[in-house]
């Protein structure tokens, strides 16, 4: 059986892995639909009941685009290492590499110590 430890350090390398470009680009703002947006900042959603989380990212022509993810009736349970592993597993989140893909940002939101401002 493996320790909380090991699970740690094991999501951290796995998080490196794809998210390491994260911490090099930064936050940035752009302008989407006449007002000013942080691009790669997760914030909670109310305008769209069907998700929960919604993101700005850059699209491949150079636009701002909106992401919208997550199940508005479940729970993140990102501090259980077990619940963050077998998440991680079954959605292949060490293959999500496309910022304007939903499911890159779900693997995102399950990191360790995420949290969303809004």
């Amino acid at each position: 059986m493996k320790s909380f430890k090991e699970f740690e350090d094991i999501d951290e390398k796995c998080e490196e892995c794809i998210f390491e470009h994260e911490e090099e680009e930064g936050l940035q703002e752009a302008e989407y639909q006449g007002k000013k947006v942080k691009l790669n900042d997760p914030i909670r959603t109310s305008e769209n009941p069907n998700k929960k989380f919604k993101v700005y990212t850059m699209g491949p022509s150079g636009k701002v685009v909106v992401v919208r993810f997550g199940d508005p009736k479940m729970g993140i349970n990102r501090d259980d290492p077990e619940a963050r592993k077998n998440f991680r597993a079954r959605h292949n989140c060490d293959q999500k590499k496309d910022k304007t893909t939903a499911g890159y940002w779900s693997c995102y939101q399950w990191r360790a110590g995420s949290k969303v401002d809004n």
